[in-house]
């Protein structure tokens, strides 16, 4: 099992570069689970599927719950059971808004290693975060094998990304590496900039992402980033990307 975990400054494009990694990895293998980690949950519609049910939802439900239950741990593997969405070439996981009052230790302790249990079944898991990755620094998700941070040329953008770098090495998250993919790349300028960041912050730089209308195009109108079509420069090289972490493309 590999996991792919994307994150990133919100509006940084993280969600439709996530979705195009589900789309192209799973044209190779039925055993991808996509799950959406961020609690914004843009991943559905950027894949153009709808989900009923999310592990937030399981989770609040156990805490009312789980003074009448026997076998708790059965009781919220089940439950865990019925929110793993399955679509025809993926799988999808949301994992919902964040808990409300209350002590979620024991809950969160027993999603760990149902959670561990049930993504050992896929080839890939493709983790669409958000920018503190939260999941995996309360480690209810494994480990990352590859964690690619997504930026724009903003200030904001590129400090988050610098605290993102910081924070999977504090989390000593064991991943192989950490990318960097500048996003909405225009002109000679933008390069140098990302180019320089990656330089300065050690980053290896994966891919520029160029500026792409249609991208903007099927955001505004509410339709899927998987529907852009394959002669976008965007969709090729984000396909390049899936490539490099799967090494189907040497």
């Amino acid at each position: 099992m590999v996991v792919i975990a994307v994150t990133g400054k919100g509006g940084t494009g993280k969600t439709a570069v996530a979705a195009l990694l589900v789309r192209y990895i799973s044209e190779k293998t039925s055993k991808v689970l996509a799950v959406d980690a961020d609690p914004d949950s843009n991943l559905p519609d950027a894949l153009g599927v709808e989900v009923e049910r999310t592990l937030g939802d399981v989770r609040e439900l156990f805490q009312v719950s789980r003074d009448s239950l026997h076998d708790k741990s059965s009781w919220l593997e089940g439950k865990i059971f019925e929110t793993i969405h399955e679509f025809e070439n993926f799988d999808l996981l949301v994992m919902g808004r964040p808990e409300g009052e209350g002590c979620y230790c024991f809950v969160n302790n027993l999603l760990r290693g149902i959670l561990k249990k049930f993504m050992r079944h896929y080839d890939y898991v493709i983790v669409d975060c958000e920018a503190g990755l939260e999941h995996f620094s309360r480690k209810t998700i494994e480990s990352a094998d590859y964690i690619i941070v997504v930026t724009d040329t903003s200030r904001k953008g590129l400090k988050t990304a610098r605290k993102i770098k910081e924070l999977a090495k504090e989390l000593e998250l064991n991943f192989r590496e950490i990318f960097l993919v500048g996003n909405k790349v225009a002109g000679d300028e933008a390069k140098r900039v990302i180019k320089d960041f990656a330089k300065k912050e050690n980053f290896v730089l994966l891919e520029l992402l160029p500026y792409d209308e249609r991208v903007v195009e099927l955001d505004l109108k509410g339709e899927p980033i998987v529907n852009l079509p394959e002669t976008s420069e965007f969709a090729r090289r984000v396909r390049f990307i899936a490539e490099v972490l799967t090494g189907w493309g040497e």
